[in-house]
Formats: C-alpha cells, sequence, structure tokens
C-alpha cells in the first residue's frame, strides 16, 4: 500500500511522511508511531522486539536498537510489574517474554504486528533474524 493512499490522524500521516522522507534520503530514521500511545520510545522498542523473536533480554534489546540498556531493563520491569510479560531466568540472564494470560494479549500482538509493517523492509528483516550463539 502506498503511503500516500494511507488516510488517518495528523500524527499518523506525520510519521508516514517521515518514513517516506527517510527512505528517498537514505537517513537513519526513528521509527516511533507507538510513541503517543505507550509513552515513551524504548516501551514501543521492547514490545516490537519481543513480538518480533518472541523471547529477549534488557542488552540484547539495548543492542540491538542502540538504547541504553537501563532504560530497556526499567521498561521490561515495568511491563512485568503490569503483567504483560513474564520473566525467567537462564544461567545468569533473565528473559522476558509476553505473559500469555494478559487479557490484552491478542489485541497488543496485533498492534505490534501493525506496528512492524510500517518498519522498512531491510529493518523488519534485521529484527525477525535471531543470532543465538550456540554454547560450547
Amino acid at each position: 500500500m502506498p503511503f500516500d493512499s494511507i488516510a488517518g490522524p495528523p500524527s499518523v500521516r506525520y510519521n508516514l511522511t517521515y518514513v517516506r522522507y527517510c527512505l528517498t534520503q537514505g537517513a537513519a530514521m526513528e521509527i516511533t508511531m507507538l510513541n503517543p500511545i505507550l509513552g515513551s520510545v524504548n516501551a514501543e522498542r521492547v514490545l516490537v522486539f519481543l513480538q518480533a523473536r518472541g523471547e529477549g533480554y534488557a542488552r540484547e534489546i539495548a543492542r540491538f536498537f542502540g538504547a541504553d540498556p537501563d532504560s530497556i531493563q526499567k521498561q521490561l520491569v515495568k511491563f512485568e510489574a503490569g503483567g504483560v510479560l513474564t520473566s525467567k531466568e537462564v544461567g545468569r540472564t533473565v528473559t522476558y517474554q509476553f505473559n500469555p494470560r494478559y487479557p490484552f494479549l491478542p489485541e497488543l500482538k496485533e498492534l505490534m504486528e501493525k506496528a512492524i509493517g510500517f518498519y522498512p523492509e531491510e529493518e523488519r528483516e534485521r529484527l525477525v533474524m535471531d543470532r543465538k550463539r550456540p554454547r560450547q
């Protein structure tokens, strides 16, 4: 669907105009379509990453987006306290995933999928690429 044919509120049109501009200029871009809803860029980063990969830990998410690990960790703890995420310890690492008992999980995942759909193709491919190193 071409960007020009998408109707919506001004914030959506602005974000799509920004995405189109960055794509044509080859500029680095910060896609934050859900920032007005979620309240922070890192909240969007956490949820999008977990939607794409199924699980993750703070440093992995921070490294992927070039963000501060402490800010990402705070978002993960906040979402866990709110019941959106669950965590488990794998060795000394705490990994997070969506809580299957969260009442709005289907709607949240649908929203994340829609947001990922607006990411540039290269970013989507990089997001879903799972690079886990095997243990030796």
